[in-house]
């Protein structure tokens, strides 16, 4: 299997976030690169770099608004007097659907759901390098690969098609989903990570030729809170093709894994040509944000699992925080995966 990394995604260094109202150092850290590419390679992955493919990726999922937000928006924002050293909403909007401010700050709180993804001046590079490591493991995977893993980071899947969130900007996992629709008729997309996927959620929420499918903790009292319930379904053309398989705080293996046989059936159902991992490893008992208890055996089980679907997959990093293991559950899983995926 190719696992794909460009070094440019480095770069994003963000410095804080607020936690229940407390300033914490942010945990979305370069240094989660080396341990994840440690795993890959214990793992066998061949890493190369990705192709630079221009904003048509990206713009088959993102607003042209959005994108030019993401661009512009630390320029803008270094005019401001007294701005802070990178960009973080101070107000939101009650509704989205009025008239669109033209200051840094309104934009700001018009694009950016919290102040986990503060935007510096290297955010715009990384998040696109980012972008194209999934959309040219989606390539590879067109091109005959049975599987590829794309090392995203900045991860993606709290970014909607207008909105930034929850240390995400880009969605990696829906770029290289609508990348693979141009080959499938139909994709699925499975996330396992701790967090939901609230950004895929609603970028195919009315839509029936991409499945989204979620196992994360219970957001009713876990962030992101507002999404990830189990009555979410779709509406219009895509009700009934949107599950979630919210678990209560502290699953360990054996929960994940009979949450995971629902998921693998709705996926079966729904007879998908090509299948995207939402990859988070922060479901492990020891990640820093502690919500569910899956082991290092746990995660070569959740790959071994997946890998009997035998569909054509791209493999995207989402979360997994600095911890010891990080790069021993990232080896497990794509190992597990390996050896079942035929």
């Amino acid at each position: 299997m190719k696992g794909f990394f460009a070094d440019e995604q480095r770069k994003h260094d963000p410095k804080a976030f607020l936690s229940s109202g407390a300033p914490k150092p942010n945990p979305e850290q370069p240094a989660r690169v080396d341990r994840l590419l440690a795993g890959a390679r214990t793992a066998g992955c061949e890493v190369v770099r990705p192709r630079e493919q221009g904003l048509g990726p990206v713009s088959a999922v993102h607003t042209p608004e959005y994108l030019e937000f993401l661009e512009r928006i630390f320029e803008r924002w270094q005019r401001i007097e007294g701005a802070s050293a990178e960009v973080i909403p101070n107000i939101h909007p009650l509704a989205r659907d009025g008239t669109y401010p033209a200051s840094a700050v309104g934009q700001a709180g018009y694009h950016m759901a919290d102040t986990s993804c503060p935007i510096s001046a290297e955010t715009w590079d990384s998040a696109l390098w980012s972008a194209w490591t999934a959309a040219s493991a989606a390539d590879d995977v067109q091109a005959g690969a049975p599987s590829a893993y794309a090392l995203c980071r900045p991860p993606g899947h709290h970014a909607f098609a207008d909105v930034a969130g929850g240390f995400c900007y880009i969605n990696n996992s829906a770029v290289a989903a609508q990348r693979l629709r141009s080959n499938a008729a139909r994709v699925a997309i499975l996330d396992v990570d701790l967090h939901h996927g609230n950004g895929t959620q609603g970028i195919f929420y009315r839509r029936d030729d991409v499945l989204t499918v979620s196992i994360h903790a219970d957001p009713v009292r876990f962030y992101p809170f507002f999404w990830g319930h189990a009555d979410e379904r779709g509406e219009g053309p895509g009700l009934g093709y949107n599950l979630n398989l919210p678990l209560a705080r502290r699953t360990a293996d054996a929960g994940f894994l009979e949450a995971l046989d629902t998921a693998l059936r709705r996926i079966r159902a729904f007879a998908p040509e090509a299948l995207v991992v939402a990859l988070g490893l922060d479901t492990f008992e020891g990640d820093p944000f502690g919500g569910l208890s899956v082991t290092t055996p746990g995660f070569a089980r959740i790959g071994e699992a997946i890998g009997t679907l035998a569909l054509p997959t791209v493999i995207v990093q989402e979360g997994g925080y600095l911890c010891d293991a990080l790069g021993d559950n990232l080896a497990a899983f794509l190992t597990g995966f390996a050896g079942r995926h035929r």
